[in-house]
């Protein structure tokens, strides 16, 4: 039988120690997080409306872009926002998710400070679903909306929504279950930890330039500054 993988070093035990509030999420990973919640929920009720198409287009390509920046920081950005920090495999993913059945033997002190391993596949399954939910609305929008394309971002978007509810539903489910408010912690970027634990920069300045860029290319979009995306 082969011996289950180490627990990764962000892992803590609460129990045993003494935390205090540590910065965990950078802003960057933040703004890309809450930005991306505004561009899909005002993405999906402009949905349906001739009138509001042109804010659809804009909050859907804006989702594009944060999703095309957040697969550069993950391979560049501080060390929770890290793919190699939470990305692993899916049978380390199923063994975890395992943990909380009845009858585990899960102990309810042990989390991570970064995403947990089922976590971190939401992550990519959010971010894949958005990016191809993108992609169908631009083919289905500069091809004269084909019923293929239509039907495509459709499924993917329905798709997109119900991981959505999961990943809401894990959040608040973790939080319970470790006494913490994971909201809360990636509104403020702190979390209980060990100092050493902690990163050492917020990335103020990269945060603040990626919140300016987004927010330049929706204006863009939506004032017909880039014809080719939305003529």
């Amino acid at each position: 039988m082969s011996k289950p993988d180490p627990l990764p070093e962000q892992t803590v035990i609460t129990g045993q120690v003494a935390l205090t509030e540590q910065k965990i999420w950078d802003l960057p990973t933040r703004i890309f997080h809450w930005m991306l919640v505004l561009c899909f929920a005002g993405a999906w009720l402009t949905a349906e409306s001739e009138r509001t198409q042109l804010l659809h287009l804009m909050l859907g390509y804006c989702a594009g872009a944060l999703v095309l920046w957040r697969v550069v920081w993950g391979l560049v950005g501080s060390r929770y926002a890290l793919f190699s920090d939470f990305v692993r495999s899916p049978a380390v993913a199923l063994r975890y998710l395992q943990g909380y059945l009845p009858g585990s033997k899960l102990d309810p002190a042990r989390r991570y400070l970064g995403h947990n391993p089922a976590g971190g596949w939401a992550v990519l399954g959010l971010m894949a679903l958005m990016a191809a939910a993108v992609a169908s609305g631009w083919w289905a929008y500069q091809s004269g909306a084909p019923d293929v394309a239509g039907e495509a971002h459709e499924v993917l978007s329905h798709a997109l929504l119900i991981l959505i509810g999961l990943h809401i539903v894990a959040v608040i489910f973790t939080g319970f279950m470790h006494g913490e408010n994971l909201v809360r912690a990636m509104l403020t970027g702190r979390k209980g930890a060990l100092p050493e634990q902690g990163i050492r920069s917020s990335h103020r300045f990269i945060g603040l330039a990626l919140f300016a860029a987004v927010t330049w290319l929706g204006w863009a979009l939506y004032t017909g500054r880039l014809p080719g995306l939305t003529a």
